[in-house]
Order: C-alpha cells, then sequence, then structure tokens
C-alpha cells in the first residue's frame, strides 16, 4: 500500500482514532441538543457508492454519520441511500436548486420542495445543507433570503444554524485539510439567519490547521483536537487504488485553479 494522504485507509484509520477519544453525534440529533459531540458530515457530490463505502466502515464500528445527497443521477442512487438509510445513518438534501434554476426563486422552491420529497421516501429528512456549485453565480443559501426552511419541517441547515465561532469546522474540499484559498462556498461562517443577504466569513485566528488527515490524528491522540466539531467529507476523493488515487489527485488539482480563479474574480466584483 503506497503511503499517501486520502486513501479509504487513512480514512479508517481517522474514524478509529476518533471513536476512541470523541462521541459522535449526526447533524440531525445535534441540531436539536447540541453538546462536546464531532458530527462527521458527507457531501455525496458523485460516485455515491464510495459514500456506502464510508457507511459501512462506520456501522462496524457503532458509529452514525450524516450524509447529504445531491438530486442529480452523479449521487441520487435510491438503492445506496435506501441501503446507508438501513445501516442507522441520517440522510439529508445536499440542495442546489438556486443554482438550477438559474436563480429564478419561485422554480427553485418548487424544486426544492419536489426534490426534498424524493429523499424523504428513503428517510425523513430533517437537516439540508447547500452544495457549494462553484461554476454557478448563484449562491443556494439565498433561497432562504425570503423563505423560511424549516415551513418543510426541516431542523437544520448548518450554514444558517451553527455558530463557527463555537463549533470548530474542518473539510477536504480542495483534498486538502487547509484548503480555504480553493473553497469558494464551503467556508467556516459565523451564524446566519434567513433573509440574511450574504454569508459572513469566519476568521478564527485560533482555528488550529492540518495540513494532513495524519497531523489530524495525532491531535487526536495527544487531546488537542477541538470539540465540538463537523468534519466534512467528500467520499470521491479517497481511494486505496493507486490509478485512482492519482487520477482524483490530478483532476483536483486543476479543479483548485480554475475555482481559485473564479473565487478571486468574484471576491474582486464584490469590492
Amino acid at each position: 500500500m503506497f503511503d499517501r494522504d486520502f486513501t479509504v485507509s487513512i480514512y479508517r484509520e481517522l474514524v478509529h482514532t476518533l471513536k476512541d477519544k470523541v462521541t459522535f453525534s449526526t447533524f440531525e440529533d445535534y441540531s436539536k441538543d447540541p453538546g462536546n459531540a464531532v458530527i462527521l458530515r458527507h457531501d455525496v457530490d458523485k460516485l455515491p457508492a464510495k459514500s456506502l463505502e464510508f457507511a459501512r466502515i462506520q456501522a462496524e464500528l457503532g458509529i452514525r454519520a450524516s450524509y447529504y445527497f445531491r438530486i442529480l443521477p452523479c449521487s441520487f442512487d435510491r438503492d445506496i441511500i435506501r441501503e446507508i438509510a438501513t445501516l442507522g445513518h441520517e440522510i439529508g438534501y445536499h440542495y442546489e436548486d438556486l443554482a438550477l434554476a438559474h436563480g429564478d426563486v419561485n422554480s427553485a422552491i418548487a424544486l426544492f420542495s419536489k426534490h426534498l420529497g424524493m429523499l424523504r421516501e428513503f428517510y425523513p429528512v430533517q437537516t439540508i445543507c447547500m452544495h457549494g456549485s462553484p461554476t454557478s453565480k448563484y449562491d443556494n443559501r439565498l433561497l432562504w433570503k425570503n423563505h423560511n426552511y424549516r415551513d418543510w419541517g426541516l431542523t437544520g441547515e448548518p450554514y444558517f444554524d451553527l455558530d463557527f465561532n463555537d463549533i470548530f469546522y474542518l473539510t477536504d474540499t480542495g483534498r486538502s485539510w487547509n484548503g480555504d484559498k480553493f473553497s469558494i462556498r464551503d467556508r467556516p461562517m459565523a451564524r446566519q439567519t434567513t433573509g440574511e443577504a450574504e454569508p459572513t466569513l469566519h476568521h478564527a485566528a485560533s482555528r488550529p490547521v492540518y495540513r494532513s488527515t495524519t497531523d489530524i490524528i495525532k491531535a487526536v491522540r495527544e487531546g488537542s483536537f477541538p470539540t465540538p466539531a463537523m468534519m466534512t467529507f467528500h467520499p470521491q476523493r479517497w481511494h486505496n487504488q493507486a490509478a485512482l488515487w492519482a487520477t482524483e489527485l490530478v483532476w483536483q488539482n486543476t479543479k483548485n485553479i480554475i475555482k481559485r480563479q473564479l473565487r478571486d474574480q468574484r471576491d474582486k466584483n464584490t469590492r
């Protein structure tokens, strides 16, 4: 086995290490009863079979996690959604309806309602999480500028219901743990409220920086990993097979260049 980050093997070591040191919570449970827990969140952007692989690893350890599915065919696999739910995990909606509707809010709300209903055929969905849609000019969170997702019986959306001043946020966006410069929208935010026009970026001076999964494992073992925390994974990035691992590395590095250019341009346009 080659010694590389973002392999299923190092992921397995990470969750084993966390299990010995922390309490886990789904976001659904945390949104109802916050505590000093770690939320394992998975954004199923594509290759849902990889998410099923992660879900099985967690189930073997008695861990429940949260899985957010897009409605597009690259993510929405009925058999896999059903199996992950059967394993005891939370299913949520990774919504991108404002981008899909090209900014038409009325159409986006209709799509959101339809798509949420499709997922609720497999699980009583209680939480949602926006998809960043990096190539779209539309921020899907702005769907809630004049609407309230709680009207759909939902209890939480991380970017509105978590205050990242209080909960540590860590994401593998950009195929790195310190890749904020590559992320257009998946960045730590202070608490928002529905109706807020723009998200407020949170810059925490004390926020630790981890350059690798091994660094995180070391911090957990030493007792320095901050809790409560939300850790966001994109399982399609994690491979044991060398060829798939290398392909994902090259593809993600190319995407990072494009995403950084898009982010710099958007930041320039908002000044």
